[in-house]
This record gives C-alpha cells, structure tokens and sequence, in this order.
C-alpha cells in the first residue's frame, strides 16, 4: 500500500453519514486529513430506504470532507450492515491427486471460487468469504496449508451474505453522488480493525458495534473473524423509548440521551432534574433524571439479552477469553459497559478508535461512534497484514466489477483483484 495514497472511509449509517480523508505517516499512523458528519434521514436499521434522501446526503458529507481536506473525492471503501447480514459456515474439501506434493496457493484459490458457488437462500449474495481452519490428511487447526504435503485438504469456511437488492442500493447511491466504490466492507469488521487488539482476538473476543439502527455482533477466535450477526435495535429506539416515556419531542429525547443519559438507574439521585423548553405556548418541562435513566437501563438491557443470547447460540461463548468490547455511537452511554458485563457476566470494555490515529487527529475522532469510518480506511492496510496477497501480477478485471467486488478475505491476488462473474 502506497504510503502516501489518500483514502477515503464512507459510513452510510442510520443516525449518520460520516466522510473520514486520511493518509498514513511515516510510522504507519492515519493522519486525517479531513472529516465530516451530517444527517443520514434515508437509512433505516442500516438500510436505505430513500434513494434520493442517502444521495443528497453523501454528497453534502463529501463536500465537507473535500473542503477541509482540500481534496477531491472520487473513490471510497464503504461500509455494510443491517438486519439482512447473515452468518453460515461451510466445509470444503478436495482428495489430491498427488499426496506427495506440496499444497500450493492455486489449490486455495480453487477452494474459493467453488464457494461462490455455494447455494444461497434467494436475494442474497457473497459479501466476505473467510477460512477459519485447514484440514490436512485429517489434521485440524492448520493455519498454513502452503508448502505441507498431503491426500486430503478440508477448509472450514465463515461466510458473510447480505441482501443483494441493499447491496445494489449502496452502490447505487454512491455511484449517484459521484463516487466509485473501492470496497464493500462489513461494518463491525471494519470497527474491529480499530477497536480489537491482536491479543484479544487470539484469545477470543465478541466486538458490539452499537449504531442508531442495528446493533452488530462480531465473533473472532484465534484470530479470526468466526460468527457475526445484527440485532434489529439500536441507539435509535432508545430515543423513541425516551420520547414517549418522557412524552418530549424527538430532537430532545436524542440530546437528553447523549448529554445525561446513563445505563444505571441506582447511580443517579431521586431530586435531580433539568428542565427543556415547552411546546409554543408552554410552560418549560422537567425531566427526571431518574427516569431519563430507568428508560435507558430498560432498552439497554434488552439489547445485551439479545446478545448474550447470539453469543451462546454462536456455539463460542466459553471460547471469549478476552470477553466483549463496546463500539459505535451507542457505547458512549455512561455505564452501559458495566451493564453489559452484569447482564452477559463477561468481562466489557469500551472499544475507542485511538491506536491506529497519529496525534495530530482531532479528539471527537477518538470516539467509538468513528470506530467504523477509520476501520474503513484501515481495510487495506490489515488485508495485507493479516491475510497477506501473492505477488503474482493480477488480472485487472472489467471496469464495472473492478474494486466493488473485491471481497475475497484470503491470501491471494489472483482472484482477489479478478472480480466475479
């Protein structure tokens, strides 16, 4: 990866779209060089609901950006997430016909063109394709089949699908503001580039990217990205919960949330109260602060239920040593990372996107609601590292397929910059 490459990370989220300009120093840091945030009122739970609304918004984002940056934009790495997002493992194998020789990179490439052949539930697509574990002569736990011998080869896989009709939605409001998709990334994958350290995801770690629409789990053990799934609820119905429980416009409920709002009732006193303007003609309103927090402690706990429940059903739970790290906008709640550890009884701890960031970046970008907007920008940068390509020169591919469909999370070029039919 050239050094000095602008990149570009575009989060189209529930609550949000944010723009983030970065390059990397000469210590492999990311200095921002611009970012923005504005409204995102065409998305909901992650998917784009109104076409004309995203674009409007992407390209009010990129402006900001390309102001402060004083750079143009024209390519982006983009995030993915929603309730459409579904998780499956699959087994591959291949009898060889020669034991004696060495397993090669082109066999591997072999095994992965197969799996786009897999058949899928209709609608849906091959966002990610990631080998957990190699199989040689009936030996498991392999990381590194190249150069072993063998008569057999097995490759358990961890396939990421999503909903072609919100996948060709994405695409087409980015192309519509101008744009051209480098990579599709699946968002809490991206945060977790930021957020996780290479220790815990050996040992075994569940990320929780808490956004305004869709909660996202991800699951890595032995350093590898295993189950990963969405939870239908997020910061968003926290506010609608706020909004009726308080009876309080909307735009209130989301700044009491983000101003006062705590996941623990018992830490805050009966007798405190503030007061919000009343409707036209009325007289001021005051607000429990006790009550702020009770709505809050009620949603947040079912959100963690949900879960704690995704994680025992993942089959991985007693494999997370490293526990649970709290992401995304929703985890800058006061306390929700000690309600989450009383809830799951895992040990949590707030993911911030700070070690990767030289010391030159404004502070509001080391909050967790940036953690996937940097992740997007970092994507390159931990292929290559954690799932090193050949350099083998490769094909180009068509000009349409080129980048967007750059998913293969494998060591290999070929393939990987080949596109898919």
């Amino acid at each position: 990866m050239n050094r000095n490459e602008i990149l570009v990370g575009l989060d189209i989220g529930t609550t949000k779209i944010a723009v983030i300009v970065g390059q990397f120093n000469d210590f492999g840091k990311l200095h921002v060089l611009g970012y923005s945030k504005v409204e995102s009122p065409g998305v909901k739970r992650g998917v784009i609901h109104n076409i004309d609304k995203t674009i409007e918004a992407i390209q009010e984002a990129i402006q900001q950006a390309e102001k402060l940056s004083n750079t143009e934009i024209k390519v982006v790495n983009v995030g993915i997430a929603g309730q459409h997002i579904r998780s499956l493992h699959q087994l591959q194998s291949v009898i060889r016909s020669n034991p004696d020789e060495e397993i090669t990179q082109k066999e591997i490439d072999e095994l992965i063109k197969k799996m786009y052949k897999l058949s899928l539930n209709p609608g849906e697509e091959i966002i990610h394709i990631i080998p957990e574990e190699y199989i040689i002569n009936g030996e498991p736990g392999i990381k590194e089949p190249v150069g072993m011998a063998g008569a057999s080869m097995h490759v358990k896989f961890h396939i990421v699908t999503g909903s072609i009709g919100a996948i060709k939605n994405i695409q087409k409001v980015v192309e519509k503001a101008g744009l051209t998709i480098n990579d599709l990334i699946l968002e809490p994958l991206a945060s977790s580039y930021v957020c996780l350290s290479d220790e815990e995801k050996e040992a075994g770690v569940a990320l929780v990217d808490i956004g305004g629409g869709t909660t996202d789990l991800a699951i890595f053990v032995d350093g590898i990205l295993v189950h990963s799934s969405v939870i239908p609820f997020g910061g968003d119905v926290i506010t609608e919960d706020i909004k009726t429980g308080l009876a309080i416009l909307k735009n209130y409920a989301e700044l009491l949330k983000i101003k006062y709002g705590n996941a623990l009732p018992d830490q805050i006193k009966d007798d405190i109260y503030i007061t919000i303007p009343g409707l036209k003609g009325r007289a001021p309103k005051e607000i429990s602060m006790k009550n702020l927090a009770l709505i809050i402690h009620a949603r947040v706990t079912e959100i963690f239920e949900f879960i704690f429940s995704e994680i025992k059903n993942s089959g991985f739970a007693n494999k997370l040593i490293a526990g649970i790290v709290l992401t995304g906008g929703g985890a800058q709640l006061a306390n929700i990372a000690q309600l989450c550890q009383y809830v799951t009884g895992m040990e949590t701890r707030i993911g911030y996107p700070n070690e990767h960031l030289s010391n030159t970046v404004d502070k509001e970008l080391h909050q967790p609601m940036y953690a996937t907007s940097i992740g997007l920008i970092l994507h390159e940068k931990f292929m290559q590292k954690e799932y090193p390509v050949s350099k083998n020169t490769p094909n180009q591919g068509s000009k349409e397929t080129k980048g967007f469909f750059k998913r293969i999370f494998q060591k290999t070029s070929k393939f990987f910059d080949e596109g898919i039919e």
